[in-house]
């Protein structure tokens, strides 16, 4: 998972209730020592997924973003000696980090490199920013990511109305700052009626051999607008739909970004986020080292 912290969208409300629960659940399992809790909130309802008695992965990371020491706090706390809390006000914080997952689907011949519920990730990493747009560009670009050129091609394949629906704004400002996009029929023919967005139709493969321009309209294949390097980013969302054609060209548009080094994006949201960030000049980013971040804490 993308994890964000600060929390950038967070209500004062749902803070309350997530540390009001996870006090009670420390105190009800008897808890001493590091734990970690999944909750699902939408809006100021907040309920509980999981807890696991045991550090995650993300206490190194949340220890080196608010400069404190929870494993050793955690130990003290263990072998019965006395500790003193952090004071900690996520308010105060002027900076934001973000830990990213990084994949080998590289190196797994003919895996689907989309997400679901299970684990995937290989590894992770983590990138400071002044915002949060920022840290999460940076930290793409730790795992290998690669960001499209100016004035280079996008292709869309977006499933699903509700997640164009999402993606619209994202897709006006690509074209505002001279990314040309063009787009699987569906998305094009969506984007052009509801956004008014000029984009080039390339058809959807059917098996990964299917590099042929269409008889009737004359479209070049996704495949080949990949392979032929006149893409440099796919955002492919094939969630929300369960027809089997769309899930099929969508694996091998997945398959095909990733096997001849195109930046590949799955995850709606994400998409967006990256939009935002490019749109906010990536080019302007310096890099700082960590004691410059330090130095912005204010507690």
């Amino acid at each position: 998972a993308t994890v964000i912290l600060p929390a950038q969208k967070l209500y004062v409300g749902t803070i309350r209730q997530i540390k009001k629960y996870a006090a009670a659940i420390a105190r009800g399992l008897n808890i001493t020592g590091p734990f970690n809790i999944q909750f699902m909130a939408m809006g100021n309802d907040v309920m509980v997924i999981e807890c696991n008695l045991r550090a995650s992965r993300t206490f190194p990371f949340v220890s080196k973003t608010l400069h404190a020491n929870f494993i050793s706090l955690a130990t003290r706390a263990m072998c019965g000696l006395s500790v003193t809390p952090y004071n900690i006000s996520l308010l105060d914080i002027d900076y934001v980090c973000v830990k990213a997952p990084m994949f080998s689907f590289t190196r797994l011949r003919g895996a689907d490199p989309t997400l679901g519920v299970e684990m995937a990730s290989t590894g992770e990493v983590a990138c400071f920013g002044d915002d949060a747009h920022e840290a999460f560009l940076q930290s793409l670009l730790a795992t290998g990511f690669k960001l499209p050129n100016a004035n280079a091609s996008i292709l869309l394949s977006i499933a699903s109305d509700p997640f164009r629906e999402e993606f619209g704004e994202s897709a006006v400002m690509l074209s505002k700052l001279g990314f040309k996009l063009c787009g699987t029929p569906g998305t094009v023919k969506y984007f052009k009626e509801h956004y008014q967005l000029d984009m080039k139709v390339v058809t959807k493969p059917v098996n990964d051999k299917d590099n042929a321009d269409c008889p009737t309209t004359g479209a070049p294949s996704a495949l080949t607008e990949i392979k032929e390097g006149d893409v440099e980013l796919v955002i492919n969302i094939s969630e929300g739909t369960t027809r089997k054609d769309e899930i099929t060209s969508g694996y091998l548009i997945r398959r095909a970004a990733v096997d001849f080094g195109v930046g590949l994006i799955t995850n709606n949201k994400c998409a967006v986020w990256l939009v935002k960030a490019i749109e906010g000049g990536f080019e302007k980013f310096k890099a700082k080292s960590i004691s410059e971040f330090y130095s912005l804490h204010k507690y």
